[in-house]
């Protein structure tokens, strides 16, 4: 590997430019233990797709489904409910209940709520900012949240997700406890509601999968909040930079705002915001080819799968053209994200 490399794909993630890098890791190391880091790393289009659907991996270690530094703070108790940490019989009802809920939302809609909170957090707010309240006020906004709670449930997101960060610190930890207790009581609230938002549609359609439990449902609304915070943040941040580097892109989409959807399915290819995850042996046997032991994890980097040359021609090349576009952001198998859409 070049010297300007990352040092590890760990490391890659706040390198200048990592994809290079993770080209050569999709061809010429699709899957291997990295015995520093203590890890599998899956990085080609097959290792990852593989990974990710294994019957043996899961989404958290099985014998810590909670963070151990999240136990007797409020957060652990919504942190084990999501449907996005959870695997088996916790996972499958409440995953089909969201998945209906977000199959409901009429695209028009998002559209124009998405363009008006633009527009007015892009008038006081700075680019950085605007890209983490944006998503926040729109999905609180569709959860039927009134106005003057969106600015709070903001913050309150941002907190968690800081005190959900594996770096957290004890005080960061605290207050992400602090915000989830407040946005549970936000959501609980508007539990009642017979308003046709989204919250109400997740509430039934969770009742007629058989989670009727109120706190599951608040979970997984606060879930809605926070999956798409950080990622949709970095997706807008990496659609202007790429609309910057390329001008002649950037005047196709102002004549034909449309094209403005493959430019974001090419930048979810080329850059994506989420660059890796991780999934956890359950039991012992074969992982995209390699025996693999309990307890061992896997570092799944899906943006070294979206520059996989066996996969992609050209795939360094920004191309809003190609057809042989694959996506692995929203993951693949029983956690396939639900709102790729």
């Amino acid at each position: 590997m070049p010297t300007d490399d990352p040092s590890d794909p760990i490391a890659a993630v706040t390198h200048r430019d990592p994809y290079p890098y993770y080209a050569r890791l999709a061809a010429e190391r699709p899957l291997y233990r990295d015995d520093a880091l203590g890890l599998w790393v899956a990085s080609s289009a097959a290792a990852v797709t593989a990974a990710l659907s294994s019957d043996l991996c899961r989404v958290r270690p099985p014998a810590e489904p909670v963070p151990a530094k999240l136990l007797g703070n409020p957060a652990a108790d919504v942190f084990g409910r999501f449907i996005r940490m959870n695997d088996g019989g916790r996972h499958g009802p409440m995953k089909q209940a969201v998945s209906v809920t977000l199959a409901s939302i009429d695209e028009r809609q998002v559209m124009e709520v998405s363009r008006a909170w633009a527009r007015s957090l892009a008038a006081s707010e700075s680019p950085q900012e605007m890209s983490f309240k944006l998503p926040v006020y729109v999905m609180a906004s569709l959860l039927g949240l009134p106005q003057d709670l969106l600015a709070p449930a903001a913050q309150w997101i941002g907190e968690l997700a800081t005190g959900l960060a594996p770096a957290a610190t004890p005080e960061q930890v605290e207050r992400a406890g602090a915000a989830s207790a407040e946005l549970s009581r936000v959501l609980q609230d508007r539990m009642g509601a017979s308003d046709g938002s989204l919250l109400t549609t997740l509430s039934q359609q969770a009742h007629r999968a058989g989670c009727a439990g109120a706190e599951t449902i608040v979970a997984n609304g606060i879930g809605l909040l926070l999956q798409p915070y950080e990622a949709t943040a970095g997706l807008i941040g990496n659609t202007l930079v790429a609309l910057g580097r390329y001008p002649e892109i950037r005047e196709q989409v102002r004549a034909d705002p449309d094209r403005l959807g493959v430019v974001i399915e090419e930048v979810l290819r080329w850059d994506p915001p989420v660059q890796n995850t991780r999934r956890f042996v359950a039991q012992e046997g074969n992982v995209a080819g390699r025996e693999m032991r309990q307890g061992d994890a896997v570092l799944v980097v899906l943006a070294a799968a979206g520059r996989d040359p066996a996969v992609f021609r050209d795939p360094e090349r920004f191309d809003v053209e190609r057809t042989d576009r694959r996506l692995f952001t929203f993951g693949s198998g029983v956690h396939a994200c639900p709102g790729q859409a």
